[in-house]
């Protein structure tokens, strides 16, 4: 997964971009009561002490290094609020292909001392796969935050972001945690909720006006 490029989005900011999302099912009354405990079941774990390249979950709305809402409940009035957040181990292409031309001029002259004129197509892979993870026990993840605030009287979902792979990643863990799934509510989603289903037809058939 290519670095992202918005970071700690919160929703307190001056400027943002916002994702609405609207939860397709019937969300059952039982769900809200749960939701603390599914943000918990499905939060972010850290991975500082790792070689993973990525990890990511919920966390406090108020504080990314508290992933047991210690600090505060993620119900603020009739909100349910939470961040997703994601860490990913960034090594730079040139780094890695440094790094690996000094293991595999290392390996080299060790086979030529041991009579041997070249490296295995599979030895040169295991050497790749060595060096990257070498360079991720040196390299500290970089994090990402994305506020989230669910409105438990409406049902719909702000998300702080409008990048397609942090959408994504929300969308689907989303499902994961709550088994609801989110669809964005798009113009023309929003004209057949204002609307009704008996529109449909009129909307497929807008076409943009030009002012110019």
């Amino acid at each position: 997964m290519k670095p992202l490029k918005e970071a700690d989005v919160s929703i307190l900011s001056t400027s943002l971009g916002i994702t609405r999302y609207r939860v397709v099912e019937e969300i059952p009354d039982s769900l809200w009561r749960e939701v603390p405990k599914r943000l918990a079941d499905n939060a972010f774990r850290d991975i500082d002490a790792t070689t993973d390249e990525r990890s990511w979950g919920w966390c406090n709305l108020d504080n990314m290094l508290d992933m047991d809402w210690a600090e505060s409940p993620p119900e603020k009035g009739h909100y349910m609020c939470f961040s997703l957040r994601l860490d990913t181990r960034r090594i730079p292409p040139a780094v890695f292909k440094k790094h690996c031309m000094i293991a595999l001029t290392q390996e080299l002259a060790q086979a030529k001392a041991e009579g041997k004129a070249f490296i295995s197509k599979d030895r040169r892979r295991e050497i790749k796969d060595q060096v990257m993870l070498r360079l991720r026990a040196r390299s500290l993840p970089v994090p990402a935050v994305f506020d989230a605030v669910w409105n438990t009287q409406t049902g719909r979902v702000l998300f702080c972001s409008t990048n397609s792979k942090a959408k994504t990643l929300f969308e689907d863990h989303f499902t994961l945690s709550f088994g609801l799934e989110l669809e964005p509510l798009t113009p023309f989603a929003l004209g057949l909720d204002m609307l009704g289903e008996a529109a449909a037809s009129r909307l497929e058939n807008l076409e943009p006006t030009s002012f110019t």
